[in-house]
């Protein structure tokens, strides 16, 4: 006969092991402009290594929606390219969300031609990508005037398509991921202008992270008064304490003329005078926002 008290020890015995692996089973959820085998879902896998669960979403507008509602726990999201420059929405995007940046990271753009095995290019009629893409590649269809470009909102989806609808006059431009994952033979490799293509993409979250042992970059976003030299005396009060400013990119404030949002990257080894320039700034700026304070990741 069993002891009376055993059966409820085993019961609380179980519990603390489901429990357990409930915390162990809990992937983390990156929502991402674009399909799987996207250039988004790519830089995701970068930074958080390939066990996570990415979230499609047709705009970036969207990865927000979801980040905000807590459907996610990151977003990925572009803001700058080496070719084409900055995603100027997508700063407004950030800051009217109020997201925290809590890391960034490079990833190398190598941007391939691709069709339906047995597609040769001279039988094709479209090249279909998104148009930033299209853009890093415009010398190699210098050489194609006959071919019509169709925009698409995603490098993958392209890809995608041309395998669902069996498109044997399309070619798409995409990545090594999205040939595999659909199906396509690469007919063209490496036809970005720049071989020396990246973009950088930040990771977003909810709320700024509370541990902050290990920060030697920030992104803030500042407004200042429309009169000779306001901009400068803050730019130089970084320079004073030797925070590097690795960029500056200004937006026109939405309905007012001549005022402008500066959104600055900064870098810094001795944080000490990093907080020291962050409390003179804001004597000379309004609707000061520090986006986030980050560890530098600029290895491509």
């Amino acid at each position: 006969m069993k002891s009376p008290g055993i059966l409820p020890g085993l019961f609380l015995f179980k519990a603390k092991i489901n429990a357990g692996d409930y915390k162990m089973k809990k992937v983390t959820r990156v929502a991402i402009q674009g399909i799987k085998a996207s250039f988004h879902e790519e830089a995701a896998f970068k930074f958080f290594g390939n066990d996570i669960k990415t979230v499609e979403c047709n705009s970036f507008k969207q990865t927000c929606e979801v980040l905000e509602a807590r459907e996610v726990d990151y977003v990925v999201m572009a803001i700058e390219n080496s070719i084409a420059g900055s995603l100027l929405p997508n700063y407004t995007l950030i800051r009217e969300y109020n997201f925290a940046v809590t890391g960034e990271v490079y990833l190398p753009i190598q941007l391939h031609l691709m069709a339906l095995p047995g597609v040769k290019l001279e039988d094709v009629k479209y090249v279909t990508s998104h148009p930033i893409a299209i853009r890093q590649c415009i010398d190699f269809f210098d050489e194609f005037p006959h071919l019509k470009v169709v925009e698409s909102v995603d490098t993958a989806a392209c890809a995608k398509k041309i395998r669902d609808e069996q498109l044997t006059d399309t070619v798409a431009i995409a990545n090594t991921l999205a040939a595999e994952l659909y199906g396509l033979n690469i007919i063209e490799r490496r036809i970005e202008s720049n071989k020396k293509n990246y973009t950088r993409f930040l990771i977003l979250q909810n709320d700024k992270t509370e541990d902050l042992t290990e920060i030697n970059k920030s992104s803030i976003c500042f407004q200042v008064g429309n009169h000779v030299g306001a901009l400068s005396k803050v730019l130089n009060i970084f320079a004073e304490q030797n925070v590097n400013l690795s960029k500056i990119q200004s937006m026109p404030v939405l309905g007012k003329r001549s005022e402008y949002y500066f959104y600055v990257d900064m870098e810094w080894t001795e944080s000490e005078k990093y907080d020291i320039a962050i409390r003179k700034a804001l004597k000379y700026t309004v609707n000061f926002n520090i986006m986030g304070e980050y560890l530098k990741n600029d290895i491509v």
